[in-house]
């Protein structure tokens, strides 16, 4: 019994250190292309705009908007070229990249600049559709600075060259939770890449550097 016990411990001892490893080095693959510095972002072809919940009136929560309030700051520094919104467009009633391009056009975006990938369900499907549906090669990032470095290991991951810009403009209902969920989060992006897990729908290619109008929902 006491060697079982023994076994047991330093099994879990190894794992937790395992844990610990793989969170620092999903940090050290990222932390180097994150910043906060409109500046210092070099530019890109396409803004990848993670999804985030929507309210029911179909307007966007306010960590969301966050995310395209940063996106559109870096666009109309000409950081980028092509809006890339990923999200959960799953059911006819709930439509986050939609209310993400809707709000974009309000800002004065025309529809050619966007894209939509409505089968964003997670971090690691928005990245996979990226790079094998959107055809994507460079990108910035733009989603709150807990999630940075879970989506940019990713994006490297899969290929493509990114870098990540910080969201963040007010402190959110449940940041230390959303921060200790990206320890789990972190080892499922680690098992979906080393399996080479397939997203929940591929899907035709629709190239970015085409017409976003093939992305688009038909009237």
């Amino acid at each position: 019994m006491r060697r079982l016990l023994n076994i047991l411990v330093f099994s879990i001892i190894i794992g937790l250190a395992g844990v610990l490893i793989l969170q620092l080095h999903v940090k050290r693959i990222s932390r180097e292309v994150i910043t906060n510095d409109i500046s210092e972002l070099k530019t890109a072809y396409t803004g990848i705009v993670l999804g985030a919940s929507v309210k029911p009136d179909k307007t966007l929560s306010l960590i969301l908007q966050d995310r395209v309030d940063a996106a559109l700051l870096a666009y109309e520094n000409k950081k980028f070229e092509k809006f890339l919104l990923s999200g959960d467009h799953g059911e006819k009633n709930y439509d986050e990249v939609n209310a993400m391009k809707n709000y974009l056009n309000d800002k004065g975006v025309p529809d050619e600049d966007i894209f939509l990938d409505h089968a964003g369900f997670d971090t690691y499907d928005t990245m996979f559709r990226a790079r094998d549906v959107f055809k994507v090669e460079n990108a910035i990032i733009f989603t709150q600075e807990f999630h940075l470095p879970r989506a940019v290991y990713i994006a490297k991951k899969m290929g493509l060259e990114a870098q990540g810009y910080i969201a963040d403009n007010r402190e959110y209902p449940g940041n230390s939770h959303f921060a200790r969920r990206e320890w789990l989060a972190n080892i499922k992006a680690w098992i979906e890449i080393n399996i080479d897990k397939s997203p929940t729908y591929t899907g035709r290619v629709i190239p970015i550097t085409g017409k976003s109008s093939l992305s688009h929902d038909k009237n």
